[in-house]
């Protein structure tokens, strides 16, 4: 699948995710906004797609800062002409206490990597979507939005935000010709340790690769008609 021509702004590039995301759609052909906290981790990344500079961004933003990241999507637009795909894969997770012991700062530190930062990238980058008349949006969840588990209460509602985003976002845009659309995993795993040590226990964990190709096939034309979907990637709920 060629996605010549197409701009995909990637936030969280270099996590685990995220850097698969962008060496899968550097080969692709797509023109890339690579979007970080950490400037040195950026740096690397770039370099080691060895892009021309005409079809790469990399752009340290703190996507909680509502103007730093507006400023970000119009540097975007400055440079490609337009944003054509934004894959959200910020991520992070803080769990081991009930509700009782959790503390403040656990539940708005989930609120602010899972709702705030969505939040912020939805406002600053969709309107350039609509303007195309295309667009593609894509974030990671968790099943444990809706089925949360004991001692991963700030978690889950962080979680359970973000999808509340993403579903009423998937409303507002019918008839744009922008989709929004949700993959869900139980855990990323990044060390691919179900593939070099299977177990029971990490049997249902999904690689960087798996949630890349269903990515893949989200940004292509064929998918469309798909919007406001959660897509299970981690097997049967249990």
């Amino acid at each position: 699948m060629s996605l010549e021509n197409r701009t995909t702004v990637i936030t969280g590039a270099t996590g685990g995710l995220g850097s698969v995301l962008a060496r899968e759609l550097a080969a692709s052909h797509a023109a890339l906004a690579l979007l970080d906290i950490d400037a040195a981790k950026l740096e690397v990344l770039t370099q080691s797609l060895a892009l021309p500079e005409s079809r790469v961004l990399a752009r340290v933003v703190n996507l909680l800062d509502p103007a730093e990241t507006k400023a970000a999507a119009e540097a975007i637009q400055a440079k490609f002409g337009r944003i054509d795909i934004l894959l959200h894969v910020v991520g992070g997770w803080t769990g081991g206490k009930t509700i009782v012991e959790a503390s403040t700062a656990d539940l708005e530190f989930m609120l602010n990597q899972h709702v705030r930062t969505s939040f912020n990238v939805a406002q600053a980058f969709v309107p350039h979507l609509i303007s195309n008349g295309w667009g593609r949006i894509i974030m990671i969840t968790s099943p444990y939005a809706t089925h949360p588990n004991a001692k991963g209460g700030p978690y889950a509602i962080g979680k359970a935000g973000q999808e509340a985003l993403m579903l009423t976002l998937s409303k507002e845009l019918q008839g744009t010709g922008v989709t929004a659309n949700l993959l869900q995993a139980k855990t990323i795993d990044i060390k691919r340790e179900k593939v070099s040590a299977p177990s029971a226990a990490n049997a249902s964990w999904t690689t960087p690769e798996e949630l890349a190709a269903a990515a893949l096939y989200l940004l292509s034309e064929t998918a469309g008609t798909i919007n406001g979907a959660k897509i299970p990637m981690y097997g049967s709920f249990a």
